[in-house]
């Protein structure tokens, strides 16, 4: 088993898709750095040698902010705006979808579990 960036990689998988596991690594860029590395892409992770996954390993500290580092960012990213008090640090702060989609319907992935409030009474003539 192929371990890189902290993250176990799946035996079974081929190396370019296996190396979307780790946080900050997309397809993209996993066909980059394989051709970088000069490794076949459609290769199983179970074949690769302990040299290939060294370098994979190597290109991937030299060139990309991958894990930890990159989810540290994000997070002080987000603490930056809200504390300049950015429209979007406000929509993160209250929980709220921030790039502008709408919110009377939808949104329950940012707002949480639907709450019923009561209605009101109608008034009978």
């Amino acid at each position: 088993m192929a371990r890189i960036a902290g993250i176990d990689l799946p035996k079974q998988k081929k190396v370019y898709i296996g190396l979307t596991y780790i946080y900050g690594i997309g397809q993209f860029t996993a066909r980059a750095i394989l051709k970088e590395a000069k490794i076949d892409a459609e290769k199983k992770i179970s074949e690769l040698t302990e040299e290939e996954v060294a370098t994979i390993r190597s290109i991937m500290v030299a060139d990309y902010k991958v894990e930890g580092a990159l989810r540290s960012e994000v997070q002080q990213n987000i603490k930056r705006l809200m504390d300049i008090g950015a429209y979007r640090g406000l929509r993160h702060r209250r929980g709220l979808p921030v790039n502008g989609q709408r919110t009377k319907t939808n949104a329950r992935t940012r707002k949480g579990k639907k709450r019923t409030i009561a209605g009101k009474k109608k008034v009978i003539k």
